[in-house]
């Protein structure tokens, strides 16, 4: 139903290419590899926040939403230690337009408002709403009634604007999902897997912990992959592991594999509840040997749980 609704309201249609083409540059993430710690800024613009465990830069003006946003990741770095005893050296940047082109990676200084990995341990965010996020919403008396509900629930303000500063948040503890994965060691095996464990990492944390946030997690994703894929050129998981490293798939259809990832995590954690993404992390730890696609399927199936070797052998 969602897809026919998508289909017949052109609107949202174009609304939803650009998100989809945006959220493609998830996939230049491994170019961020360049280390620009030693770049020598003449005037160190930030201030520090001081007393959590992780590293928080931000820009004048901005310690209040700083320290919301340190809050955040600070319970989510404790659940996680919980859970698999690991905990990675992470500094985050929490930035104003005016300092995101000195800090942000390369590829993204002129995209204020994308949260991003600058490499393996520093990430950037941005403290202010900006025209980046606005666009990603059609005007609200544009929406069919039922996404229109949806919406409001996920994005709306108390003063009846609307937002999408929730959604983009939370895709920064999707990227400092990266630096867990990395700094712990763990094997990923395939770059879908890669992908996917940080989206279950996200949304196993905010289910259990912060249940109020699954709607601005789950919106968007939703309506994309209820969509369908009539205009998608590449949709099985062998063309993403064929493509990802040099996003041969194009940007847009890069995103609909990430909305994929969600919608798959989300599946994953109704089926099988918190355990398994600790459960995916030991084996993913344990295991550093090569598999083939079956070999690996068989083993989550096997040691993890069969939603999660359903993504390979249920994917189309």
């Amino acid at each position: 139903m969602a897809g026919k609704i998508l289909r017949c309201q052109s609107c949202i249609f174009i609304r939803l290419k650009i998100f989809l083409s945006v959220l493609g540059l998830f996939a230049i993430r491994f170019s961020f590899s360049q280390d620009t710690s030693n770049v020598a800024i003449r005037h160190f613009p930030l201030e520090e926040l001081k007393g959590f465990s992780q590293t928080f830069y931000y820009s004048s003006g901005q310690e209040d939403r700083t320290r919301g946003i340190a809050k955040f990741m600070e319970n989510a770095g404790q659940y996680f230690l919980q859970q698999v005893a690991f905990n990675p050296r992470v500094t985050l940047y929490i930035l104003a337009p005016q300092d995101w082109k000195t800090f942000a990676a390369a590829p993204l200084k002129n995209v204020y408002g994308f949260p991003h990995n600058i490499d393996r341990t520093r990430l950037a965010i941005a403290a202010e709403d900006n025209d980046f996020w606005k666009s990603f919403l059609p005007p609200i008396d544009s929406i069919p009634p039922a996404i229109a509900v949806q919406v409001k629930k996920a994005y709306g303000k108390d003063d009846g604007s609307y937002s999408m500063m929730p959604f983009f948040d939370l895709l920064a503890l999707h990227e400092m999902g990266h630096s867990y994965t990395l700094q712990a060691g763990l094997k990923m095996h395939r770059y879908w897997m890669g992908e996917l464990f940080v989206n279950i990492m996200l949304h196993t944390y905010i289910a259990e912990k912060q249940p109020g946030l699954l709607p601005a997690l789950e919106v968007f994703p939703a309506m994309v992959v209820g969509a369908g894929t009539a205009d998608y050129r590449f949709n099985s998981l062998q063309d993403f592991e064929r493509l990802y490293s040099t996003l041969g798939m194009g940007a847009k259809n890069y995103g609909w594999y990430q909305c994929k990832f969600h919608s798959a995590a989300k599946e994953i954690y109704n089926a099988g509840g918190k355990d398994v993404m600790v459960k995916l992390w030991n084996a993913l730890k344990i295991h550093q040997e090569e598999m083939t696609d079956q070999e690996f399927a068989e083993m989550l199936n096997r040691e993890v749980h069969p939603s999660v070797a359903n993504v390979y052998w249920k994917w189309n």
